[in-house]
């Protein structure tokens, strides 16, 4: 069973500075930059990696210290894991939604093999998902050479030598959704999604890296709707930024080059707020720079 009855939206902003967010392996690992608008776009495949890491890591969700307690989507000996290696660690679907607490969250497909027990074949939708994320503003990608730690072969004078990219400074945003219609098919529970919360603000501030140190949680918001199967959606279209400077866009370089125009999500609050039951700024880094704090209820 699940305890989630209401639907909610989450608002979730991050920046990264001089670092890659989310490199693309078809494109030399480069940054992902939407040609067309000049801004960075950050999967939410990249999101859910950092919040299964965070699990993993901080909140003991590795079969190890608690078996009912696990990421299914997961690296084992560094190496990925075939579906039919990972379906060793459950015997039955409710085994699975019980254990995997990603499964509950982000949904998952259970691939045993073909010769394998028909009870373990099955799929989820999940409850949570998110958007594709992307900076509220056009960024600077950056090209950079270095040497390596190593020499190329045995006697070399000179080491090898690396080439990578990053980009200067990127306010990241992303929007989701906690359907509450999904959430009885993977049994989620609010607990489930108050790990969510901190795995979503405390695993982006312990992306440590050498590729994505540089990472800062700045902005999570939780709206939740008393009208069933309703929500607002295109939170992030009613964000936008604001400096007093002549900087450009692509020159910025820290939070506190510029402020987040908030008016028009306010607006977009009051006008729905009969069918919001509450509104929740879940943290808020004391650096971000609003032009009016987001209303709460």
């Amino acid at each position: 069973m699940t305890d989630i009855k209401k639907r909610s939206e989450l608002l979730f902003l991050y920046d990264t500075k001089k670092c890659n967010p989310n490199g693309d392996p078809m494109d030399n690992n480069r940054p992902r930059i939407d040609e067309e608008t000049g801004k960075c776009l950050v999967t939410d495949v990249r999101l859910k990696r950092t919040i299964r890491d965070y699990l993993m890591v901080a909140k003991g969700y590795n079969g190890k210290t608690d078996g009912n307690k696990d990421i299914f989507i997961r690296d084992e000996d560094d190496g990925p894991v075939t579906g039919k290696k990972r379906s060793e660690a459950y015997k039955t679907k409710d085994e699975f939604l019980t254990k995997f607490i990603d499964a509950r969250l982000f949904g998952a497909v259970s691939a045993p093999g073909n010769n394998a027990d028909k009870k373990k074949v099955f799929n989820f939708t999940g409850p949570v998902q998110f958007g594709m994320g992307t900076t509220l503003h056009q960024v600077k990608e950056n090209f950079i050479k270095g040497t390596g730690g190593f020499a190329n072969k045995e006697g070399a004078k000179q080491k090898t030598f690396r080439e990578e990219y990053n980009i200067t400074y990127g306010l990241v945003g992303f929007h989701g959704v906690v359907n509450e219609n999904a959430a009885v098919h993977t049994q989620l529970m609010q607990a489930d999604v108050d790990l969510l919360l901190d795995a979503m603000w405390n695993g982006t501030k312990n992306l440590l890296t050498r590729s994505k140190k540089g990472h800062m949680p700045r902005l999570l918001v939780q709206i939740t709707y008393s009208e069933p199967n309703f929500f607002i959606g295109e939170l992030l279209e009613r964000l936008s930024l604001e400096t007093e400077n002549d900087k450009r866009e692509e020159q910025y370089e820290d939070v506190t080059d510029f402020k987040i125009n908030t008016k028009k999500l306010n607006e977009l609050l009051t006008k729905h707020w009969n069918k919001i039951e509450a509104i929740k700024v879940i943290n808020q880094d004391e650096r971000l720079q609003l032009t009016e704090q987001i209303k709460t209820k």
